[in-house]
């Protein structure tokens, strides 16, 4: 059994005895203390939270707690039920509440669940704010409500249609050029909510035709959820033999999306935030923002169409937070993640999709055509396990003065730019391991530099272990 508990949630497998997995008495203790750390900083006594899932097989379990712990704690809950996270993040908006709960896993197995935690912005809450929930929780700082203070309860299962209708409304989103395209597109919704909503927000783009792999929101994932190539197979197979235009897969809940080209080839995880981004450019010039372990490509596109690439710590919230510092006009991560700021503030498959689509339509290219138009990269990534009382912080440091007559970031971990490729080492949080990033403009080089990475590493190790 598994329990981890980070800033931005708590994340574990179902079962087994409190605080070592995630059990009922830990999804009331968290989600109390989440309560109570809003309650305590929007000063208010009354307050209104959100609450959606994804399909997982845990998920009602998991939202009865939830929803119960709220009311108990004297929150009002609306409960949007099977949804997506970036659902949830519209509705906390919409309906003025005062900050959500998202019950998901995202890209883990069925075993695992999760509890993400929203502020009233409906973003995630950040590192400092994350620490003090636990702080709370481990201290049991909550109070439960009286019963003439308790919490309303309400459903309203209608928000994945108010958030396609968002898409719709956006001014770069053109149905008609989506519709003209006439586009075959199969679909993988691994058995979550992306089966609600994909095929929704397709048919309201004027996309009749879909192949639908995996729709039903039973929870029963078929493959391994998270959605990268080795777990792709099926629809790339399904790309081909029914002749479709494209393909995409989103994992569990709906914020990273995955494209397959019409060859069945991956267009790339990478790429999905480059191929946006460069549609956006192309009618609105602004900055762009990803995080340090995500490709080079982003920022040769943004700085070729005359604007400024930012980069920011691993992390969603982190994203976020660079991207309103320099007023960019789209950003995201390199794992198929969108956030589109003039709809919200979060990873959005639905709003990429959208884009993706109109991009490709006014493009008149095949989905692999337009693929083509992108620089090539091609990111290795590795880790080097050290024995328990080696210092990762020293090594770390090592690495950075061998190679400070290089442009080194140090705001997450060490990142070094060489020419035309770069190598990230960031340090777990919780073994004593270091992972290796590094990308160059061929897999053989990349893994080339990450090999010459860890070399140093050892280098490194025993000069320490010689040392004492």
């Amino acid at each position: 059994m598994t329990l981890i508990k980070s800033i931005s949630g708590i994340r574990g497998t179902i079962g087994g005895k409190p605080n070592e997995g995630l059990t009922p008495l830990d999804v009331v203790k968290f989600t109390s203390a989440f309560a109570a750390f809003i309650k305590k900083t929007a000063n208010k006594e009354k307050m209104k939270f959100v609450v959606g899932r994804d399909a997982r097989i845990s998920g009602e379990m998991v939202n009865n707690l939830v929803c119960g712990s709220l009311i108990g704690m004297g929150v009002d809950v609306l409960d949007i039920g099977l949804s997506t996270t970036p659902t949830v993040e519209i509705a906390v908006t919409e309906s003025n509440a005062d900050g959500g709960i998202i019950i998901t896993a995202s890209h883990n197995p069925k075993q695992w669940n999760a509890l993400k935690l929203l502020n009233g912005k409906g973003e995630f809450i950040n590192a400092a704010e994350g620490a003090e929930v636990l702080q709370m929780a481990e201290k049991d700082e909550y109070l439960f409500a009286n019963i003439d203070s308790i919490g309303k309860y309400e459903k309203d299962d209608t928000f994945i249609q108010k958030h396609i209708d968002k898409v719709l409304q956006l001014p770069l989103v053109d149905v008609d050029a989506i519709k003209k395209a006439n586009f075959k597109i199969a679909i993988d919704c691994v058995n979550s909510t992306g089966g609600i909503a994909i095929p929704m927000l397709l048919k309201s783009l004027g996309v009749n035709d879909i192949v639908e792999l995996y729709c039903d929101p039973n929870g029963l994932f078929p493959h391994n959820p998270e959605p990268l190539p080795e777990n792709l197979t099926e629809i790339s197979e399904t790309v081909i033999k029914t002749k479709a235009n494209l393909g995409f897969v989103v994992d569990p809940d709906v914020d990273r999306l995955a494209i397959i080209r019409n060859d069945g080839e991956m267009f790339g995880e990478e790429y999905t935030l480059v191929a946006v981004a460069d549609f956006i450019l192309k009618n609105k010039l602004g900055n762009t923002v990803s995080n340090l372990s995500s490709t080079r490509a982003l920022r040769v596109i943004t700085e070729k169409a005359g604007a400024d690439y930012f980069a920011s710590a691993v992390g969603e919230v982190n994203v976020v937070e660079i991207m309103k510092a320099n007023n960019a006009v789209i950003g995201g991560e390199g794992n198929g993640g969108i956030i589109y700021p003039e709809l919200h503030y979060g990873r959005d498959a639905l709003v990429g999709i959208a884009l993706f689509l109109t991009h490709l339509a006014k493009s008149g290219k095949t989905c692999t055509e337009l693929r083509d138009l992108y620089p090539d990269y091609f990111i290795s990534k590795n880790k080097i396990e050290l024995s328990l009382d080696m210092d990762v912080d020293i090594i770390l440091e090592k690495i950075e003065e061998k190679y400070s007559m290089y442009p080194v970031n140090t705001i997450d971990g060490v990142k070094i730019e060489f020419e035309n490729e770069w190598v990230h080492l960031r340090k777990s949080n919780t073994e004593p391991i270091i992972r290796i990033y590094s990308e160059s403009d061929s897999i053989s080089k990349a893994d080339h530099l990450a090999r010459r990475i860890i070399e140093d590493i050892k280098d490194v190790v025993k000069q320490k272990i010689k040392e004492g």
